[in-house]
């Protein structure tokens, strides 16, 4: 271990970036006896997590759900005070909105990919099922060393399964389209099984094997009684309980090496630093990283994002006779505005608990490459939606407050590569000792995935490498957490 790594436990660590990732990356190294101080640039923390409310009710404004089947998040959640606040959705059932109709979410699948085709019986054509079932004829589709999701699955199944269901779900996590986005790098279970196997349906089948054989209990998603946006909050405070520093406002301008660590420029403030983490969104950390590591910053550069909007929806629930589940997802190709609806007080109890004679929902718009819709007005967004919600579930009533959060360049891409990418990342970070970064343009954009990049950089800090080499192998998948994540 060298002279900087042992300091970088003990000494002081600059966290760029307070997001979930940055936040989470500062309660690690507290606990590891670390002098703490974030950065945030914004005028609040949080990132992408956004408490808020509606009509009197406290909503999630932005990632309403975390994945509970890893550890990181639900274990964090329960580290800062928010373990008996903890609540599964109350029902798990949704439906997609396709061909003209809600149709039942399927069963038995993985992220949209079938092990026989009569588990999409009711979704596809019938001409779309009988192509599901030449995958067992045909001769095996090399993935390399990555390969497109809806381009392998459409040589295996056909387009229509992409297109009714994978499509949806995908865009649910990326808001990407499925026919650039990385089968390694956000369905890892299915590329590894897809390279032993010839034929998919067979890969998805010992997949769902090995899953029952796990037997695994418990919710696969995890809420928090009054959104998850109150997690950054808590692990702020935790933070700031144990020594920490948390600034806001405090853009950093440069970032530079010195022999004994780093300088971090915030105007006319310097910061010195024995180790820094940067937990920031791609084109900021490459701009930050230009001179000290130009080479991560090349690559960096080359992360596309997307933008989208929600638009959240407060009913008299007397108003609002909706249809069964959680909501619904939207497949692109049926040309709809909305991609997905969740109905939030049939889903979180305490939305409804809080708040009986309201019934709340909310609607996702913008994917990958749409930008037109993003820029029209707030009303024109919620009049889009008022329109898809009336044709998909009949619901006309007047909404008594409405709400647009506009999440612009959101969430990153992961397209054919983004694992090589971000290896090439690691491998130009790891030749300056004190430097790591961490956040959604890594290893998932998933909020177990972000929290474990961080724990990944704060480790690395301490000289311990395991945690960087393990979600470099493998990735996080992303699930989708129900119709509107």
């Amino acid at each position: 271990m060298s002279a900087l790594h042992a300091r970088a436990d003990a000494g002081h660590v600059v966290v760029i970036g307070g997001g979930i990732a940055g936040l989470a990356a500062a309660h690690r190294l507290l606990g590891r006896g670390a002098r703490v101080t974030v950065l945030e640039a914004s005028d609040r923390i949080g990132g992408k997590l956004l408490p808020g409310e509606i009509a009197g009710v406290r909503v999630d404004l932005g990632a309403e759900s975390m994945l509970a089947r890893r550890p990181e998040a639900v274990e964090l959640a329960r580290a800062v005070g928010l373990g008996d606040h903890l609540q599964p959705p109350t029902t798990a059932t949704a439906s997609i909105w396709t061909r003209g109709a809600l149709r039942p979410m399927p069963k038995g699948h993985v992220m949209g990919v079938p092990g026989t085709a009569s588990a999409l019986l009711g979704l596809l054509s019938d001409d779309g099922l009988r192509r599901i079932e030449q995958d067992a004829r045909l001769p095996r589709t090399e993935v390399g060393d990555d390969v497109a999701v809806g381009e392998y699955v459409a040589e295996r199944l056909g387009r229509e399964v992409v297109d009714r269901l994978v499509e949806p779900l995908l865009g649910g996590v990326y808001a990407g389209d499925a026919y650039r986005i990385s089968m390694r790098s956000a369905v890892p279970q299915l590329f590894q099984a897809a390279q032993v196997h010839d034929s998919l349906t067979e890969a998805v089948r010992e997949i769902q094997a090995k899953a029952a054989a796990a037997a695994q209990t418990g919710p696969v998603f995890m809420g928090i009684e009054g959104g998850v946006g109150r997690l950054p909050l808590a692990v702020a405070e935790s933070v700031r309980a144990r020594g920490g520093e948390i600034l806001l406002s405090s853009a950093v301008d440069r970032l530079h090496r010195t022999d004994e660590g780093w300088k971090v420029l915030v105007e006319d403030y310097r910061f010195e630093a024995d180790a820094v983490v940067v937990a920031t969104p791609a084109p900021q950390a490459a701009r930050l990283l230009r001179t000290a590591s130009p080479e991560a910053a090349a690559e960096l550069r080359t992360v596309e994002y997307a933008s989208m909007a929600l638009v959240t929806l407060a009913y008299r629930r007397t108003d609002a006779a909706l249809p069964e589940g959680s909501g619904f997802l939207v497949p692109p190709v049926d040309g709809h505005t909305i991609k997905a609806s969740t109905f939030a007080s049939r889903k979180w109890g305490w939305i409804a608990d809080e708040m009986p004679d309201l019934f709340v929902l909310r609607t996702s718009v913008g994917r990958y490459g749409e930008t037109e819709i993003l820029e029209h007005e707030d009303a024109d967004l919620v009049a889009v939606s008022r329109n898809d919600l009336w044709e998909a579930t009949g619901l006309d009533a007047s909404p008594v407050e409405t709400r647009v959060t506009r999440w612009t360049d959101g969430l990153p891409q992961y397209p054919v590569g983004h694992h090589a990418r971000v290896a090439r990342v690691r491998e130009s970070v790891a030749k300056l000792p004190g430097l790591a970064v961490c956040g959604a343009a890594y290893d998932g954009v998933g909020i177990p995935a972000c929290i474990a990049s961080a724990y990944a950089a704060a480790d690395q800090l301490g000289g311990d490498l395991r945690g960087v080499q393990e979600l470099t192998a493998n990735p996080v998948q992303s699930l989708h957490g129900g119709a509107g994540e």
